[in-house]
């Protein structure tokens, strides 16, 4: 049998005090992995955190096919993972961080189940470039599903850049982010399902399979547009997607 509750304050205290354990295995089950994600999600909400939306993950076909997945995962976000932009992070915050290419959608209406393309963008508020800082608590950075889903898909930190309408075109738009100045990664929003909104209405899918929604104010991570790079002392990290704009974000030495 599986004990949710103790997995949950496993996941919780390595999240805390930022020290690795070890994987539970691929015999933790999805929907056992799901119950771990929202008991350890509580716990933080339960010390004063805040829940302001959630995030995508394996929003690529290459992604899903490496995992071994048919659909993607979520995971919830909380206001103590918002990284001010241009501000800098402590390594020490974190076991092993990363950090890949997002967008950011801004949710102005409530948005729950099966919804259209249409449905979704209409409840879009604003869109943003935004980076996720991603750090599993497993050693090695090595995980099954179960895992990951059980550790909130790896959520650790989001930094959002400036919002920009509703309306704008983010179909198929250039990312690129630099560390130091150097290119790392080069993509496209495409990456994202073929188009971010797509990921967006398997949100509003899969909270509402968790009987959640989406509300006002709420905030989605998109998913990654390229892979994700290792973060280092006193490095700094700048996104910049077209027509949204720039991010970025340092690293304390």
């Amino acid at each position: 049998m599986v004990d949710i509750d103790a997995m949950a304050q496993s996941i919780d205290e390595a999240a805390r005090t930022h020290t690795a354990i070890r994987q539970f295995g691929k015999s933790l089950r999805e929907e056992d992995a799901y119950a771990v994600q929202a008991a350890s999600i509580k716990r933080r909400l339960t010390r004063g955190e805040r829940r302001i939306g959630m995030k995508m993950g394996f929003t690529s076909r290459a992604k899903m096919d490496q995992m071994g997945v048919h659909d993607m995962i979520w995971g919830r976000l909380t206001d103590q993972m918002l990284v001010e932009e241009g501000a800098p992070i402590k390594l020490a915050d974190y076991i092993h961080p990363r950090v890949e290419p997002e967008i950011a959608f801004l949710i102005g209406a409530r948005l729950q189940g099966i919804v259209s393309i249409a449905q979704a963008q209409a409840a879009v508020a604003a869109v943003a470039p935004a980076m996720e800082i991603i750090d599993s608590r497993y050693e090695n950075f090595q995980f099954a599903l179960g895992d990951v889903v059980a550790d909130n898909a790896s959520s650790s930190g989001v930094v959002i850049g400036p919002w920009a309408t509703r309306d704008t075109d983010i179909a198929n738009i250039g990312m690129l982010m630099s560390i130091d100045g150097e290119v790392v990664q080069v993509g496209s929003s495409a990456a994202i399902l073929g188009h971010p909104l797509r990921s967006l209405v398997a949100a509003a899918r899969l909270v509402g399979n968790a009987g959640e929604s989406l509300e006002p104010g709420d905030i989605v991570l998109a998913g990654a547009a390229t892979p994700a790079e290792a973060l280092r002392p006193g490095c700094h990290v700048r996104i910049e997607v077209q027509r949204l704009g720039c991010a970025d974000f340092s690293v304390a030495a």
